[in-house]
């Protein structure tokens, strides 16, 4: 048996999470049915994390296990099944990269660090709508920045999950929050930590908007943070200008 780390993105618009779902299209079967169809095997893969309904993703990461081939001097060839895995899955998927790996590696629990980008914009543009959030109102990024800031002393991120989940901690650790600016009038909020709560960084971002907006102050932020309580974060926003950019091993 030998495992391979598979890296790829998607578009997210079209399914309802990475996750296989019962009734929904989800990245995750479409990337088990194609890899079962060209192996011969049925392979299951595993995600370095969840993505909801909607998000996307610029590189996730997942491992899957093959049975050896009959003939060990014909290892697979992994440049091939790349190219046909792109052939075979729809073009919101793209496959970047397959290599092997140790049988030790786990996509997820050997993940360091992952990256997520919000994108946002100022001003109408048609071009952004269903990869950017508009947001009209004037916003102080700089106090935006000083409480993202914030996040960075914090490990109990309870306010800002979603409820009811079946996670056994919401202890987190952050070494990036920050908002960058690409445009005169596009940003986005990038936040790197060893691991994310369900609907976390869209609860951030939407308390975070909410702090540039004159809405709360820095010191409510850090009170809604330290309050463990989700009711009283900001709005959790939309998925479609969420990004997973990277997972570091």
């Amino acid at each position: 048996m030998q495992r391979y780390l598979i890296r790829f993105s998607y578009d997210g618009t079209a399914f309802h999470g990475f996750q296989i779902q019962p009734d929904a299209p989800s990245v995750q079967a479409e990337m088990e049915r194609a890899l079962s169809l060209l192996t011969g095997q049925k392979t299951e893969i595993v995600g370095a994390g969840r993505t909801d309904a909607g998000v996307h993703a610029r590189q996730m990461a997942a491992h899957f296990d093959l049975n050896a081939p009959a003939d060990l001097n014909a290892p697979v060839d992994l440049d091939n099944l790349t190219y046909r895995l792109n052939k075979l899955l729809p073009p919101a998927i793209a496959v970047s990269e397959i290599t092997a790996v140790d049988s030790t590696f786990h996509a997820r629990f050997s993940a360091k660090w992952r990256t997520y980008h919000y994108y946002i914009h100022t001003a109408k543009d048609p071009f952004l709508k269903d990869y950017s959030l508009l947001i009209t109102c004037p916003l102080d990024i700089a106090k935006m920045n000083l409480a993202a800031q914030t996040l960075l002393a914090m490990s109990d991120f309870a306010a800002f999950a979603k409820s009811h989940t079946d996670v056994k901690t919401t202890l987190c650790e952050i070494k990036e929050a920050r908002w960058v600016q690409t445009g005169n009038n596009n940003w986005y909020f990038a936040i790197t930590a060893n691991r994310f709560l369900r609907g976390m960084v869209r609860a951030i971002t939407g308390t975070l908007i909410d702090v540039g907006r004159g809405k709360i102050t820095l010191d409510e932020f850090t009170q809604i943070a330290a309050s463990h309580n989700r009711c009283n974060a900001g709005d959790s926003l939309p998925a479609r200008a969420l990004f997973l950019e990277s997972v570091e091993y």
